[in-house]
């Protein structure tokens, strides 16, 4: 097993922060090369975040723009909170890989790209007239073409690999030279190869040799005449892994099914970005957890809103289509006033839209998206690693409120990775379900709505002795639980199905304003993954010496207490989201605030450097005032 050396003629310069974006063909294993990267970066003590960016279609057309994959990560030694926006350095792994990502790479970028397909047929293909690598068009960035097929078919020589499989080793040979570019260690990678491919030792072995071939290239090569190193973030201290926000949700279901002593049931359709909450929590049976996937969206939540009347934690998680077609079942969730916990995992739209990008549209839908008078509690996670949190915090209110809780993430959280200090499940505050064992009413009889202080109507496991009571979607009497039509009990019943909502705000914390001066007119508010972009350009705004109070929203229905007084408090309030501005529309609605929408809706996030310009723009031309 080969270490890393270190080259007395190569000086490593330190650098605080650096953002790699590899792209190829969906075929070329960019995801694979990305994520390794990611792990090295944390395992350094690294903070990181990632976007990994890839094509809806299982196989698009070889070569074609429509069919490059790609995988950015940002990793520093300081607390960062985006996966940046215009790379500093560019792998691209083919002309349609380069045609798509270039105009993103920053002037003076480093550029490194694989020579072997670039023939006149494949730059016809996206549009070159000319060869970029030679025509100059490039002359902004730091160019380096390698022939990283080459290397690679010439390194896995000797394992009796065809021409096609040994020309997909070349991701490993960029992945070892960037390995030697950044002085992360060789150990990791080559450990990771023998656990992948122990069973396939041709397989393992050729990846091997290519990924030190990239790194020997690297090393021997006088092509580079500068190293680079990103030392340890000082985060605080704790275990760390790396987590996506998929995995954290599924994670976070699971404590919070522990903290209250319930099994989890996840009923789920696949969906994309969805899918990988279903694949984890298949994988923890040992955990008592029980996962069905089912026929359709419908069935799945069916299925869950079943198991939680059943006596466990219900669970369903889908995306935008699939939110539409389980709103009936919601609606009866809503009407039993039964817990269950719905995560949408929201994509571009509308209908199919674009099913592997980002975007916040779904806030409305989950808002209002039901038929009649329908309150439920909607909640959304900042960060992959706050799904966990987020996760945990929805089975809180589900139990405690009897109520369906909508939780929001979204493409970029889902399979975003970050760092994440994992938390001891002990600490965590203890949930009580607090089914009912015994009648409640004063002649001896289980009335299943005689509500608590929370306005919760107890629950009966089915089958517990002098419980029995009547279900149905149907509108209740109050109390007692049978079927009425009476207008006045519809009326009364619609009321205390709102005030519960309503009244969740009373458990949840005050918001907390980010305005270090104290002297901020203008205020950013923001909820979900717009978490990220918001405090970046926060960062950089302040730098300049400007002043700006940003806060943030995890709970978008009912929203917490001291929102209204905070909105009227500054001068001018911008929202920024990846939609035409629905949580804008909300808060003007509820608070008669003139809060402005800052949309971008192109299923990416939010770019921070234009987001800076623009925020910088705003607050100048009020300051001429």
């Amino acid at each position: 097993m080969m270490h890393e050396k270190v080259d007395p003629e190569v000086t490593a310069t330190p650098l605080d922060r650096v953002v790699i974006r590899f792209a190829g063909d969906s075929g070329d294993g960019m995801q694979l090369t990305g994520d390794r990267f990611t792990a090295d970066a944390a395992a350094l003590g690294n903070d990181f975040a990632t976007l990994p960016n890839f094509p809806a279609e299982i196989r698009a057309p070889q070569g074609t723009i429509a069919g490059v994959s790609s995988f950015q990560l940002h990793f520093a030694d300081d607390d960062i909170r985006t996966p940046g926006d215009r790379p500093d350095v560019l792998v691209a792994m083919n002309p349609a890989s380069l045609k798509a990502n270039v105009n993103d790479l920053r002037r003076d970028g480093l550029l490194i790209v694989d020579t072997h397909d670039f023939t006149r047929r494949n730059l016809a293909k996206v549009g070159y007239a000319e060869d970029p690598l030679t025509d100059g068009s490039l002359e902004d960035h730091e160019l380096h073409p390698v022939d990283l097929t080459g290397l690679a078919t010439a390194a896995v020589a000797e394992f009796g690999l065809g021409r096609k499989d040994a020309a997909r080793s070349k991701n490993m040979v960029a992945l070892g030279l960037l390995t030697w570019l950044y002085s992360r260690p060789t150990d990791p990678t080559l450990e990771f190869l023998d656990r992948k491919f122990g069973d396939k030792p041709a397989i393992r072995d050729a990846n091997r040799a290519a990924y030190l071939a990239g790194y020997n290239y690297g090393e021997t090569t006088e092509d580079f005449t500068v190293r680079y190193e990103v030392r340890r973030a000082p985060l605080p201290s704790g275990t760390y892994r790396q987590i996506t926000g998929n995995k954290a949700l599924a994670l976070g279901l699971m404590a919070g099914a522990a903290k209250s002593g319930l099994p989890l049931f996840l009923g789920a359709y696949p969906i994309t970005p969805a899918s990988d909450v279903l694949h984890e929590l298949s994988r923890h049976k040992d955990h008592g957890v029980m996962t069905f996937q089912a026929e359709d969206e419908i069935a799945a939540v069916g299925a869950a809103l079943g198991a939680s009347y059943g006596g466990h934690l219900g669970v369903t998680v889908s995306s935008g289509p699939g939110m539409a077609l389980k709103s009936e079942f919601i609606s009866l969730a809503l009407m039993l006033e039964q817990p269950l916990v719905v995560v949408d995992v929201q994509r571009a739209g509308p209908s199919t839209g674009m099913p592997t990008k980002t975007e916040q549209a779904d806030l409305l839908q989950s808002v209002f998206g039901r038929h009649g008078e329908a309150p439920v509690p909607v909640l959304a996670a900042q960060s992959p690693g706050d799904c966990f949190d987020v996760a945990v915090e929805a089975t809180r209110i589900a139990l405690e409120y009897r109520t369906p809780v909508i939780v929001l993430s979204d493409g970029y959280l889902a399979n975003g990775a970050e760092p994440w200090r994992v938390p001891d499940l002990a600490a965590l505050p203890q949930i009580h379900p607090d089914f009912a064992t015994e009648p409640n009413g004063p002649d001896g009889k289980f009335l299943p709505y005689l509500r608590d202080d929370k306005l919760a109507r107890p629950l009966a496991v089915p089958g517990t002795p002098g419980l029995e009571n009547r279900i149905g979607g149907i509108e209740k009497a109050d109390g007692t639980g049978t079927i009425s039509y009476d207008p006045a009990n519809h009326e009364l019943m619609v009321g205390l199905r709102q005030a519960k909502v309503d009244g969740i705000a009373d458990s949840i914390p005050a918001l907390e304003v980010d305005d270090p001066s104290g002297e901020a007119d203008v205020l950013v508010i923001g909820w979900g993954s717009t978490w990220g972009p918001i405090g970046a350009t926060a960062r950089r705004v302040r730098r300049r010496g400007r002043k700006v109070a940003t806060v943030h929203l995890r709970h978008l229905n009912p929203f917490p207490r001291n929102l209204g007084d905070i909105l009227r408090s500054y001068e001018r309030v911008i929202a920024p989201e990846m939609n035409l501005g629905q949580l804008a529309l909300l808060l003007r609605a509820k608070y008669l605030v003139d809060v402005e929408p800052y949309s971008r809706v192109r299923g990416l996030p939010i770019s921070p450097s234009e987001f800076e310009a623009d925020l910088l723009d705003i607050i100048d031309r009020r300051d001429e005032r």
